[in-house]
């Protein structure tokens, strides 16, 4: 069978000032495009559904929307847990209704999906984190692991309190016991979650920027050796670049945001991941490209000439544009750039620095003029950078006013 595995497609979220909905639109449908392509017999989708607690009416029709056409108007179970971003509440909210189109929202952690059967396929088993589909065509069950997101709070609900044991330790029994009851070579066995795992030892993964920490009470983070043996895939949502952090035989796999959302993601290609699995067996995947939206680029220019330039040969991309110079930028040199380009998210003005010389007095006259007196004060202030025309006069249309 085939699983596409995508994840953290923040729907509503914006970028500064600028909506990303367009794009937004754009890139589901080319995950639905792609799940279609590859005959996708499964959708998961592993949290951070929207950007926050209380998405707008846009946001939420655009993920109504995406979900019915995953599903093929029901043919097709797509399975969708709750992030750190997520309200457990909303996504579970719609459920009775969604299950109607074969589509199965999970909001808390230890969710028991209520049974129940379309004509394509049916729930024909759920625990407390566990659900097993037998789906129309593969003659074998699929059997899945879920751990939508945790805070503090949903695990002393959800998991106990008691402070003896490590999150670790509790996520770790909890699937061991899951997987020894339910999961054999008789089917494909997978796990999704929206937490933050990492193999023991490792280097600690950078969370993107914008992207709210994910912080468990004051436990460590979850470390991918408390994934039962029995799991053959594991689908993964919060970090916003695709990788594996598992093995070949054994994936453990964040399989990125659809866009870039920050400039910390700045020249990351984004994908989604289609498994193929079979009972018993190594799974394989794929990475497939999504190349919707907008380009993030982090560039930095010397010359206003050079700015201009690079901008308006590059209009499809979104900008954090750094510009060093000999002086402060002038207003009309501001407007320039802006008028090059529609997608300057920030503007970030560098004057060179110059070194003070070392023989100059530090000594302040009090009785010079006031002008002399603020030029000589911005100097110091600014490694000996000069105040320029327009700033003089505009010291001085607040100094007369």
């Amino acid at each position: 069978m085939k699983i596409l595995h995508t994840a953290d497609w923040h729907l509503g979220k914006r970028l500064d000032r600028f909506s990303r909905m367009e794009e937004q639109i754009l890139v589901m449908e080319e995950v639905i495009g792609i799940a279609d392509e590859e005959h996708a017999d499964l959708i998961l989708v592993a949290g951070d559904l929207f950007d926050n607690f209380n998405p707008g009416v846009e946001a939420i029709e655009l993920f109504y929307k995406t979900l019915k056409r995953l599903s093929l108007n029901g043919k097709r179970p797509v399975i969708a847990i709750s992030g750190n971003h997520d309200s457990p509440s909303l996504i579970n909210a719609p459920d009775p209704l969604a299950r109607e189109c074969g589509i199965i929202l999970i909001g808390h952690p230890k969710a028991e999906i209520t049974l129940f059967s379309t004509e394509y396929f049916k729930v024909s088993n759920s625990k407390a984190g566990f659900i097993e589909l037998k789906i129309g065509g593969i003659d074998f069950p699929v059997r899945i692991l879920h751990t939508p997101f945790a805070n503090e709070i949903r695990l002393k609900e959800y998991f106990g309190e008691n402070k003896e044991e490590e999150i670790n330790k509790v996520l770790s029994e909890t699937w061991k016991n899951l997987a020894d009851q339910f999961c054999d070579d008789s089917g494909v066995n997978i796990l999704t979650a929206h937490l933050y795992i990492n193999k023991r030892g490792a280097e600690i993964l950078e969370e993107p920027e914008g992207e709210k920490p994910i912080k468990i009470g004051n436990a460590d983070l979850i470390f991918s050796d408390s994934i039962p043996e029995q799991i053959q895939y594991t689908a993964l949502g919060h970090l916003h670049g695709f990788q594996n952090i598992g093995t070949k035989e054994k994936p453990v796999i964040y399989s990125s945001s659809p866009l870039c959302y920050s400039f910390s993601e700045a020249g990351q290609k984004k994908y989604v991941s289609i498994i193929d699995a079979e009972p018993g067996k190594t799974v394989s995947y794929e990475k497939k490209i999504l190349k919707s939206g907008r380009i993030l680029v982090r560039k930095t220019f010397t010359s206003i000439e050079d700015t201009v330039q690079w901008l308006e040969e590059n209009p499809n991309t979104f900008i954090e544009l750094t510009l060093e110079s000999e002086t402060f930028l002038t207003a009309d040199e501001r407007r320039l750039i802006y008028q090059s380009h529609n997608g300057i998210v920030h503007l970030i003005p560098k004057v060179k620095n110059r070194e003070l010389d070392e023989e100059q007095s530090h000594e302040i006259n009090l009785n010079q003029n006031i002008d002399i007196l603020f030029k000589d004060y911005f100097k110091s202030k600014n490694g000996g950078q000069e105040a320029n025309e327009e700033l003089m006069n505009l010291f001085n249309e607040i100094l007369n006013a």
